[in-house]
């Protein structure tokens, strides 16, 4: 679609699969975009009241006055347009793309809206030629080439998941796409995939997903699978030493590899070479986990407002920072902490928002509202996210982030959200993994039916989630240590408006509606 919109001289408008009827309608109406197309019958019928009335006039009061047609993509669909294209001449298409230029914009591609609406970024032609070029130029574009297949997790409206596209088109890559959780083994051992694009949740859930069928077999192949994964992740953790790998570490990661590290490699399709993550942050464990199993992860970083990646880690790799900057990037850190990017991949500025264009750069360089550091080496580490910054009533700045992550890699969390603005201790928001909570119950002979409210005061299931809390308390100060916790009855979801398409939290949102649950943390 992108190709086909471009060679029409147009702009195209991505919008997340998952967004509400209020979020299209900002984007299209923002926008101004003219045509809409859909995927599924339920994305037309969401926005077909949209469309202008033959009169001219809305068909919906506050609807977008521009939206003329709705689009379904489906074989009809496409030869509607193949007829319609036939009075099209070719001298017409021709002089479009003749005028189209480099600084011609592109795409509109809006946000994810964490913290209000979402703001339309412009990217031009350019912008995705340096981050394609630069993708291509990177030892990343090894995923580039004929014969490799992909297999991404990331919605098209994403930025890194289009980038990426491109370079795998330009490439000769084959590309398989896939945004179902429920059923992530079926299309591993359909695509078999030489490299797999996702969100870390992606890469959580096989991780206990392999916990939890280890648990089903009993005591001794769980603490197999735990010794298995204690070992996985000393081996890489060795690998970054300089004197490397003991021989005594060497041959029990090869005992483990014949247990349990080839049966999660053929769970995913027994092909995958490397894999890429963004969107959010993962935990270092779990990367040093895949490396150990033989399935190297490597973080990007980047924004909707840098066409993607600006810096991606790989060959060289260092977990806990997401690699070097690419191609004709450039990063520093400012005296405030804040990373600033430039470089030919930085975008155009926001949509109808000169304001928040004007207060988004600095002499040339864009504040990405990330807090960061950058290692002698070139690799750049991510501390934590700007607005994100927790304030205790004792004046300790806490970062949320790198806690919340190492969390959510225990299986039976799915989501954390620390909290502890302006209160006298830091606190905890968790939700459980609904697949996980059930081998749970099996395991702890509890019935299926008794709900997440009925255990909440769970003994058993409360020291659970209160040892993934004294794993992180381990790693920060006294005064950054999480005193209480609270589980909430229900897990957090897009549908709800509570996360991006990327699984990040909205903290405004969350915070708001489950105001009571954070009240409840700070009874005395």
């Amino acid at each position: 679609l992108d190709f086909a919109i471009w060679a029409a001289g147009a702009v195209s408008v991505p919008v997340y699969p998952s967004s509400s009827l209020s979020q299209m309608q900002w984007i299209i109406e923002d926008s101004g975009a003219v045509l809409a197309i859909t995927e599924t019958r339920d994305h037309t019928e969401l926005i077909s009241h949209l469309v202008l009335r033959e009169d001219g006039t809305p068909g919906l009061q506050g609807s977008p006055a521009q939206l003329r047609r709705v689009l379904e993509i489906n074989s009809s669909a496409i030869a509607t347009l193949k007829f319609e294209g036939r009075e099209i001449d070719t001298g017409e298409i021709e002089t479009r793309i003749a005028r189209t230029e480099t600084d011609s914009l592109a795409s509109l591609v809006y946000t994810s809206g964490t913290t209000g609406q979402p703001k339309g970024c412009r990217l031009s032609h350019r912008n995705w030629l340096a981050e394609v070029r630069a993708i291509l130029s990177h030892p990343v574009g090894a995923i580039a080439h004929p014969g490799t297949r992909s297999l991404t997790f990331l919605p098209m409206a994403h930025v890194l998941a289009r980038a990426v596209s491109l370079a795998l088109v330009i490439g000769g890559a084959a590309q398989n796409h896939w945004s179902d959780f429920s059923t992530l083994s079926v299309e591993f051992a359909r695509s078999r995939p030489n490299l797999i694009l996702g969100v870390p949740r992606v890469f959580e859930k096989v991780r206990n997903s392999a916990a939890s069928n280890a648990a089903d077999g009993g005591p001794l192949k769980a603490r197999i699978f735990a010794r298995a994964e204690k070992t996985a992740v000393e081996y890489s953790r060795a690998l970054d030493a300089p004197e490397g790998p003991s021989r005594a570490l060497v041959a029990k990661r090869k005992l483990y590899d014949k247990l349990v590290y080839s049966k999660i490699r053929a769970a995913v399709g027994d092909s995958v070479k490397y894999c890429i993550t963004g969107g959010s942050a993962m935990s270092h464990d779990l990367l040093h986990f895949f490396r150990g199993i033989g399935i190297p992860i490597y973080e990007g970083y980047g924004l909707t407002e840098t066409a993607a990646a600006a810096a991606v880690d790989f060959e060289d790799q260092k977990i806990g920072t997401v690699g070097r900057p690419m191609g004709g990037v450039t990063v520093r850190i400012n005296d405030a902490g804040e990373i600033l990017v430039k470089g030919p991949i930085l975008f155009d500025g926001y949509w109808n928002n000169e304001a928040a264009t004007a207060e988004s750069m600095e002499d040339g360089w864009y504040n990405t509202g990330d807090l960061g550091e950058l290692l002698d080496t070139g690799h750049l580490v991510i501390t934590g996210r700007k607005k994100d910054l927790i304030v205790t009533a004792g004046g300790k700045n806490i970062s949320p982030g790198p806690m919340e992550d190492s969390l959510r890699a225990h299986p039976l969390i799915s989501q954390a959200m620390i909290v502890g603005d302006g209160k006298p201790f830091v606190g905890l928001l968790v939700t459980l993994d609904e697949d996980a909570l059930l081998r749970w119950k099996l395991n702890h002979n509890i019935p299926e039916n008794k709900s997440v409210a009925d255990l909440a005061t769970d003994p058993a299931l409360r020291a659970e989630i209160q040892d993934a809390v004294n794993t992180v308390n381990a790693t920060v100060s006294q005064t950054e240590g999480i005193k209480k916790f609270f589980i909430l009855d229900r897990d957090l979801t897009e549908e709800e408006n509570e996360l991006t398409p990327t699984m990040k939290v909205k903290r405004n949102v969350v915070a708001q509606r489950y105001a009571d649950a954070i009240n409840h943390l700070y009874k005395r």
